[in-house]
């Protein structure tokens, strides 16, 4: 099995797993996302110790292991991806995995088991990509949007479209959803390395909000902030993110 193989097939079974949690019934919404995150994280960890036991690995739900550092080849993992999204029965989770190549976000695949009959969007696959509409659309947190993003959003004359889990968002860009999903309110490398690689594969700008590269496989996994949209885009988002990042706080 190819790595982008394994990637996919095991996004997508820790996903049936996760719908299977969820439909016995048998756990309230915050129970349910515990039970969800170990149960898909114990069957994505010992699957890649099964069969890429030489590369190292990194999961949300896993005590990290310093050995990784040293590797070329860093499988990282969200098990649960929009937590609160999959205890609440929604459609806008994931699951994530991606293998890290010298810290680049090389192969991902990104499962959506909460849409009709299942979505898994692959770096091997890459789809069409949808036209974008005259009004942009922007997808931010339902919960707690950025500053930085209603603010670009407002300058661009951009739609807010809230939206769940990072991996939601971002793979809404690709099935057509949204154009733009900028976050600046904080993440760790788990939740935007598979959906980067999947990400780029379809042809979009992925970057931090200062256009630096995304880098993965550091000592500190706290990765902030994320650009994610089609490449006419960026260059005007870019410079709109450091023109809003520059005005004095009120």
């Amino acid at each position: 099995m190819t790595d982008a193989d394994l990637a996919a097939h095991l996004a997508e079974v820790a996903g049936r797993i996760l719908i299977n949690v969820r439909d016995s019934g048998l756990f309230g919404a915050k129970a349910l996302g515990k039970a969800g995150d170990q149960t898909a994280n114990q069957f994505l960890v010992a699957a890649l110790r099964e069969v890429r036991g030489e590369d190292g690995l990194l999961s949300e739900e896993e005590k990290d292991n310093a050995e990784r550092l040293a590797m070329s080849r860093v499988w990282i993992v969200d098990p649960v991806d929009g937590t609160r999204e999959y205890g609440e029965a929604r459609a806008d989770w994931a699951v994530h995995v991606g293998l890290a190549i010298d810290g680049q976000p090389s192969i991902g695949a990104v499962a959506l088991p909460g849409l009709d009959g299942g979505t898994v969007l692959r770096s091997d696959q890459p789809r069409d990509l949808p036209p974008a509409p005259e009004k942009l659309r922007m997808v931010i947190s339902r919960t707690r949007p950025a500053a930085e993003a209603v603010a670009v959003a407002e300058a661009l004359g951009a739609e807010l479209v809230p939206m769940g889990s990072a991996g939601a968002k971002a793979m809404a860009v690709i099935l057509g959803q949204a154009d733009i999903y900028l976050h600046s309110g904080g993440q760790y490398e788990w939740d935007s390395m598979a959906p980067v690689a999947v990400a780029m594969a379809h042809g979009l700008h992925c970057s931090r909000i200062d256009g630096s590269p995304l880098v993965y496989n550091q000592s500190d996994v706290y990765l902030p902030d994320l650009l994610i949209c089609r490449r006419e885009h960026a260059g005007t988002v870019l410079a709109l993110i450091a023109e809003v990042s520059a005005r004095p706080v009120s």
